[in-house]
């Protein structure tokens, strides 16, 4: 999936739902640690690095949404 297109899709997210997939992203990525840990797949790096960026933009429109909602 393209950066703008899963930036729309986590934008039309409401906090909990952000939530539940920051918690779905946390598992992916111990799990993708612990596949590069064992040394199976090629792709792990790549993609821990998908991953890691991924979370970093849900935590960032959790910390918006949370933000905006203190200050409305």
């Amino acid at each position: 999936m393209k950066r703008k297109e899963q930036l729309d899709q986590l934008r039309e997210m409401d906090v909990d739902e952000l939530r539940e997939q920051a918690d779905a992203l946390k598992e992916s990525l111990f799990r993708l640690k612990f596949r590069n840990t064992l040394g199976i797949g090629g792709e792990t790096v790549n993609d821990m690095r998908r991953e890691k960026r991924t979370l970093a933009r849900v935590y960032t429109l959790i910390t918006e949404r949370e933000t905006a909602a203190k200050q409305a």
